[in-house]
């Protein structure tokens, strides 16, 4: 995770905490002259329209005062979803046995990009169980690093497919 992100997630933590809810990690990325702050947030019910709602505007009062991003960015709020991203070390322990896509800053052994199960997880290290035996990485080289959705999460939708009376997407926050 980079420093900016890893200062924005402290500034906005205990405000998720205090609404019964989890910072699970942030995202701070760059479309040519667009940013977007990807804000993600978890809690053991599930994580509802409203939660993603009262974060935003909780972690817009904060954004505003303590000022962490100089140019203009669109805030999302959002569950970690199928895909679930993950950041720390723990989150990793957490779904030891599970399938997860790794993107690597670096490579290692001529590739960067790694889709294996999660063997173990150690004090700065995470062991992935891929084609052909076992890898183990950094935590801080891993770019990006998700689970993988389920195969049946991938099958396209059955039936036509209705159009959108919608046009464009709405924007939580744009400063």
């Amino acid at each position: 995770m980079k420093q900016s992100e890893m200062r924005i997630g402290k500034a906005v933590a205990p405000a998720i905490e205090a609404l019964g809810l989890e910072l699970w990690g942030v995202e701070y990325l760059r479309h040519g002259r667009r940013a977007t702050l990807r804000i993600f947030i978890d809690c053991l019910s599930g994580v509802t329209i409203d939660d993603c709602e009262r974060v935003s505007r909780q972690v817009s009062a904060i954004l505003d005062v303590e000022d962490p991003i100089a140019e203009e960015y669109t805030l999302e709020v959002s569950s970690p979803g199928i895909d679930r991203p993950l950041f720390t070390l723990p989150q990793f322990e957490r779904f030891v046995g599970e399938e997860a896509n790794v993107r690597l800053r670096i490579p290692l052994d001529g590739r960067r990009r790694f889709r294996g199960v999660i063997a173990r997880v150690m004090a700065d290290r995470i062991a992935l169980r891929v084609e052909g035996g076992s890898i183990e990485m950094l935590h801080a080289d891993i770019e990006r690093a998700g689970l993988a959705p389920p195969a049946d999460a991938a099958k396209p939708r059955q039936g036509k497919k209705k159009p959108s009376k919608r046009k464009g997407s709405k924007r939580v926050k744009t400063r």
